[in-house]
């Protein structure tokens, strides 16, 4: 029946049309019946593969040999060619081909790109592969970095996290803790003599945390290590720091950079569109925030990363937003040096436990992410 549809395609969908909102279905559903359905769908509100695999899971992944997307999981499926460009679907087609001309997607392309199923999955991973080699090559390049999270106490309250420790999350994996000053230096020393050339220091946001706070790490690592790389404090912990410091997000990134700081990760940006932050993490910064630190540090020379984490209460629309945002910014600064998609964890956090999200990204939206953002 499958084979037998083409060019229509046949899609897989539960006891509810595919395409209703996050909100929409909450507002209907009782909260057992709510978790129920997160727990069996992709994020279009397609069937989700009947698959063990979850990002986070000790298992290889499930793709065959023959064919990246797991949309189907019978033989017939998994045994065949998988698809590549040009035979993708109609709505696909065109903006792939416009792709490798060298003309990227608009906002509303990358939403249909993100809502692909099955063969047009493979399709846009093949275009991606293309550009990527024709743009890059072939060359891997990485750096030895040693991630140093300094406390895992914070009062932020995000639903998708199982590291933070806080009133609410006690009960949770781990003890608190928080690491002296002394200690991240002696951690970083540790680093440098087993040939790390840089520190990554991202933290909860511990109450008693300033803007100096940061100021200080940074200079006491730096006094120690002159030449070792910094590569530390989100968005997040930049725009809390300078509020609890008296000071503008300006005047602590030149202070920052002044200590020695030398580039800031991407994360805190979770997806950067404010109707899946107010339930994924609503006292958090907003996307405005969250732009503001970047474009700022990128105006005083400081680059960053960028990042994404995918799989929760989200879907295409959020993601095209996220990918539009990030977009703007770069044209605008050129300050992003890479782009980081972290699929959602699921088994402790909050969020899930709780039966208000789905159970991470499913094989093919972590495929797609990976594709959509380098085309």
């Amino acid at each position: 029946l499958r084979d037998a549809l083409l060019p229509r395609v046949l899609v897989e969908r539960t006891a509810f049309p595919i395409g209703l909102g996050y909100d929409e279905v909450a507002a209907e559903l009782s909260a057992g019946a709510f978790s129920a359905y997160l727990n069996q769908i992709d994020g279009s509100g397609r069937a989700r593969p009947r698959s063990e695999w979850a990002p986070g899971k000790d298992m290889a992944t499930p793709q065959s040999e023959s064919r990246m997307s797991v949309a189907w999981s019978d033989e017939a499926w998994r045994q065949t060619e998988g698809s590549s460009y040009p035979d993708s679907s109609a709505p696909v087609t065109p903006i792939l081909e416009r792709a490798l001309g060298g003309d990227a997607p608009t906002r509303d392309e990358i939403e249909v790109l993100f809502s692909a199923h099955g063969s047009d999955v493979e399709a846009i991973a093949d275009v991606a592969d293309a550009i990527r080699r024709n743009t890059v090559g072939d060359d891997v390049t990485f750096v030895v970095n040693r991630n140093i999270n300094y406390t895992n106490q914070c009062y932020f309250k995000c639903g998708f996290c199982a590291f933070s420790k806080g009133p609410r999350s006690l009960d949770l994996r781990g003890d608190p803790y928080l690491l002296s000053i002394d200690e991240v230096v002696e951690r970083s020393q540790e680093a440098w003599d087993r040939g790390a050339s840089e520190v990554c220091l991202q933290g909860g946001i511990h109450p008693e945390f300033t803007g100096q706070f940061y100021i200080d790490l940074v200079t006491a690592i730096k006094t120690r290590l002159p030449d070792l790389h910094i590569h530390g404090y989100t968005p997040l912990e930049v725009w809390q720091g300078a509020e609890t410091a008296g000071m503008t997000v300006r005047a602590l990134l030149l202070a920052l950079k002044d200590a020695g700081l030398g580039t800031l990760p991407g994360t805190a940006a979770e997806i950067l569109d404010d109707d899946v932050r107010l339930t994924l993490c609503p006292d958090k910064i907003r996307t405005s925030q969250w732009a503001e630190v970047m474009i700022t540090a990128h105006q005083i020379g400081l680059q960053t990363t960028a990042t994404i984490m995918f799989g929760h209460v989200d879907g295409p629309r959020a993601w095209a937003n996220h990918i539009e945002v990030i977009r703007q910014i770069q044209r605008r600064t050129g300050g992003f040096t890479e782009f980081v998609p972290l699929p959602f964890v699921h088994m402790g956090s909050p969020i899930w436990l709780r039966g208000q999200s789905r159970p991470g990204p499913t094989w093919d939206e972590v495929v797609l992410m990976h594709a959509v953002a380098r085309i």
